[in-house]
């Protein structure tokens, strides 16, 4: 084998510029977006269950208030705070999250998630210029 050491030279060169990128992005993570609220979810100063809980759960929550509603009939949910809420989407989550774009999208695009909602649910329309 006369071009060994080439070869092996090689081989290491390649090996290293194939692995960069993962050398190069060692113990970082994508950020995960932060959805942003209209000045009404902000002046509302809650949800209908803490944030944490509404990150993880929103679609158990939205699935169970589905159910209740449409198989059972009930209309109102007693969050953990005691408040009472309605059990709508359109009229009242959508309230204070009504930019599709920059609250729902932003995490679905970011998981890879398609959810169904509007699929029966009339999807918010965006006012011009993001507002």
């Amino acid at each position: 084998m006369y071009d060994g050491g080439k070869i092996i030279t090689g081989l290491i060169i390649g090996v290293i510029l194939l692995s960069f990128p993962f050398w190069y992005n060692l113990g970082k993570a994508a950020k995960f977006p932060e959805p942003k609220l209209t000045p009404k979810a902000k002046q509302a100063g809650q949800c209908v269950e803490t944030k944490v809980y509404m990150k993880a759960h929103h679609m158990q929550l939205l699935n169970k208030w589905r159910d209740d509603v449409v198989r059972k009939g009930y209309r109102l949910y007693v969050g953990l705070n005691g408040k009472m809420f309605k059990m709508s989407l359109q009229n009242e989550c959508l309230k204070c999250h009504s930019n599709k774009q920059e609250f729902c999208d932003k995490c679905h695009n970011f998981v890879d998630v398609k959810p169904y909602c509007w699929e029966c649910h009339i999807e918010p329309k965006e006012a011009k210029g993001g507002k």
